[in-house]
Order: structure tokens, then C-alpha cells, then sequence
């Protein structure tokens, strides 16, 4: 498996994946972004495939940077997705790892992501990496 910069290329099939990752998360209604919006917005569109030798892409992990007042420059891990068929390999590790290993070098002074309350096999594995996750916060969104 490779591990590599997600590129303009990949748009569908990440598109594709986002779509199975709301299916999972059990709400397909919400995901309503596409290939074109993807390819108008590539300047925020950053992350890492994982792809199989024959250029599949199974896996993928997403990020912008943002700065928390408390602490100052941090990244924030959108999406972490691997494909059911391919968990347990230690694909989902590998692509944190990648993101971890970027935020440090990008002098980063924490990482944070969401999940699922529901999702406890995710929290299981993020605590294995040293993740706190305290649940004191709820999202607020306004979508235009």
C-alpha cells in the first residue's frame, strides 16, 4: 500500500469514499459536496491516500490548519476513512501516523478531530494513541 498527497486525480474516488464514510456515520443526507465543488475548492482540499498497487484508493485522511486561542497553531483532522474491507490491516494507523508526523512538522502544537459518540471501536483505537477524548464539547454548525 502507498501512502501520498491526495491530488486533483483523485477527486471522484474520494468523493466516492466521503460518501461511504456518511453512509456509516448514518447520515448520507449531509454529504452534499461533489467532484466539481471538490475541484473549485482544491486550494483547501489537503490530506494523504492509501492506495493498493493498482492505484485503488481504499483509505484516506483529511486537514486544515487552524489556531486555537489556548493554544495556538494546530491541524485539524477532518476525515480519517478506511474501507470496511480494509480495516484491520493497520491502514487507519498509518495514515494518522502521516498526519501526526505532518502537524509536528509543520511546528503544530496539537491535532484534534471528532468522533462519534456511538463509535466505540474509534475511540478504542484513539486512545491507543495517546487521544484524549473529553466530550465536554458539542458541534455548532451553520451551513450556507
Amino acid at each position: 500500500m502507498n501512502i501520498r498527497k491526495i491530488s486533483e486525480s483523485d477527486f471522484e474516488q474520494i468523493n466516492a469514499l466521503i460518501m461511504e464514510l456518511a453512509e456509516f456515520e448514518n447520515h448520507p443526507e449531509k454529504m452534499v459536496n461533489s467532484v466539481e465543488r471538490m475541484k473549485a475548492e482544491k486550494k483547501n482540499f489537503n490530506g494523504w491516500v492509501i492506495e493498493t498497487p493498482d492505484n485503488k484508493i481504499v483509505g484516506y485522511a483529511t486537514y486544515f490548519f487552524c489556531y486555537f486561542t489556548w493554544i495556538g497553531k494546530s491541524l485539524y483532522m477532518d476525515d480519517l476513512y478506511v474501507k470496511p474491507e480494509f480495516r484491520g490491516m493497520g491502514l487507519g494507523t498509518q495514515l494518522i501516523n502521516k498526519v501526526i508526523q505532518y502537524a509536528k512538522e509543520e511546528g503544530c502544537h496539537k491535532l484534534r478531530w471528532q468522533v462519534s459518540a456511538w463509535n466505540n471501536r474509534a475511540m478504542d483505537f484513539y486512545k491507543k494513541l495517546g487521544a484524549e477524548i473529553d466530550g465536554t464539547e458539542q458541534n455548532c454548525d451553520l451551513v450556507f
